[in-house]
This record gives C-alpha cells, structure tokens and sequence, in this order.
C-alpha cells in the first residue's frame, strides 16, 4: 500500500507540470516524429486504443525505436499499453520495462490489486525504478475503488480521466456542466490529493471547437484538476495557457507572500491584501503556483 503522504511523494508528482498530456498514435510513425517539435508537457504514445489490431505489433516496435532514440526534449513520455486481458498486453508491458519511458499507463483500472500485478511484473521485467505507473480510470468500479488504487504503490504517480469510456459505461450523455460523471471526477480528485498523485481530465473531443475547449479546461482548472489529456495537437496552445498561472495571478502570489511576511515580522499571524485576509493557506497556495510558474518556464527553454 502507498503510505506516502501528499506532503511527500506528491510535491514531485504534482508539481511538475502536465498541462496538456497529448494521445499520439503508436502505430503512425510521422506522428511520432512530429511529436518531438510540438508544445506538449506529456505525451501518450498510444498502443491501445489509437492503434488498429492488426498494426499492434508493429507499434510496439515503432514507439520502442523512437523512445529509445529520443529527441523528445523535456517532454514526458508515457505509453499506454493494451490490458493484461489482451493477447498484446504482456508483450506491451515488457517492451516498455526496456524503454526508457517516464511512465507506463494502464487502461480500465479496476483494483488496487491490479496496479499491485503490474508493479510485480514490472519488477520482474527489469524494469528502472524511474519507469512510473499511470492509470486509466474510466469504468464504474474503478470510481468505487479509487482510493485502494491510489494507495497501491508508491510507483502509481497518476490518474488519466477516460471520460469517452466511463460516459458509454454508465449510460449516460456529455454535456456541458458534465453532471452525470461528476460524482466520479470527484472520487478520483479525493482519491489523488488524498494519496498525492497527479490527476489529469479526459478529453475534448470536438478538437475544432476552440471556445468549448477553454471552457471545459476552465472547468477542469477549477475542479483542481494538473491538465487534459488532448486528442490533436490545435489543442495545445489553449491547454498550457489555461492551466499555466496568469501574469495577475502571480502578481498577487507575490503580494499574498510579501504581505503575509511582513505582517508575521511584525508579530501578527494574518495580512490583509485588496481587502481579503491572507493566511498561512494562502501563502502555500502562492508559493505553489510561483514554483509552477519556474518550471513551465524551465520547460520551455
């Protein structure tokens, strides 16, 4: 079980930013290619879902000599695998425990249990302690058990919301405000804070819809949500500025902080700021998104 509490394992995992986390087909290999030059935090090098039957083999090929050949810069590289239920998912698995990928995701996470195999086989495999787990939380039961799978292993590092999925399990309709599954985003946002993994929000899928996708990222923002996974590279740019911190945003970190340390010189506990009183609280949430800040900026160099 992951012991590790947010103070701890999460200050990594959730500081480093994954604004926008961008699905690549594993099997087209000019995309894979592509990848390297565009604005991404994180990429998901698709093995299950973006790739037809027939060319998963050859997929798992392609993304193994492009991981290993690098070019990604500072980019996150994580590949998703098909299920262990597949005749491609073991196979998946031990061609990623010999990359040299970030982190590994895992599709339809129902248990606790089932992150608990994939770390064994992992171990077995050989593969890095670097090689972190994400997991795909897109079924009814995984909702139910998303604190066990948080707590599983200290290897697990984040949640990816697969909406498209959980929508078609529980009959159910996207809609704007996204009622009929914000009972499970919920769970998963608990679950992550709680055991200090990052969590990232599904997809958008009307990719052409530039006003409806700040809006649902807005929405993700504001529900705590680090990023959204991405269906297609004009995405991007809406993506990193909504989850990246504004100019006003950090000029008032920096003024909840000067503030706030000046009024505890003084021998008082609070300060006050355009009219609102600014707390210790406060002064953690500031010196969070000013770091957050500091490594965008480091990324992007």
């Amino acid at each position: 079980m992951n012991d590790t509490s947010p103070a701890t394992a999460a200050s990594d995992s959730a500081a480093r930013p994954r604004r926008s986390v961008l699905y690549m087909p594993g099997s087209k290999e000019r995309a894979l290619e592509k990848a390297k030059a565009l604005p991404a935090d994180s990429l998901i090098l698709d093995l299950e879902d973006a790739t037809a039957p027939a060319e998963k083999p050859a997929a798992r090929e392609l993304v193994s000599k492009f991981v290993t050949e690098g070019g990604y810069g500072k980019r996150e590289l994580v590949v998703r695998v098909n299920g262990l239920d597949t005749q491609w998912g073991e196979e998946d698995l031990r061609a990623v425990a010999a990359m040299p990928a970030d982190a590994v995701l895992i599709p339809k996470v129902n248990s606790g249990a089932q992150i608990e195999e994939i770390e064994a086989m992992l171990t077995r495999l050989g593969a890095p302690e670097s090689l972190m787990i994400w997991a795909m939380m897109e079924t009814p039961r995984g909702m139910l058990h998303a604190e066990a799978i948080a707590a599983s292993t200290p290897r697990l590092e984040a949640f990816v919301m697969g909406t498209n999925d959980l929508v078609k399990e529980l009959g159910a309709a996207h809609t704007e405000m996204r009622l009929p599954v914000v009972t499970s985003l919920g769970l998963c946002m608990l679950a992550a804070r709680a055991y200090g993994i990052a969590c990232i929000d599904g997809v958008y899928n009307a990719f052409q819809d530039e006003e409806g996708l700040r809006a649902a990222c807005i929405q993700s923002k504001e529900m705590g949500f680090d990023g959204r996974t991405l269906i297609h590279p004009k995405q991007l740019e809406i993506a990193n500025e909504v989850f990246a911190p504004s100019a006003e945003e950090l000029d008032l970190a920096r003024r909840y902080i000067e503030a706030y340390e000046a009024s505890i010189a003084a021998g008082e506990a609070v300060a006050v700021v355009d009219g609102k009183i600014v707390e210790n609280l406060h002064v953690e949430t500031a010196k969070k998104l000013l770091a957050q800040a500091a490594l965008i900026e480091e990324l992007a160099s």
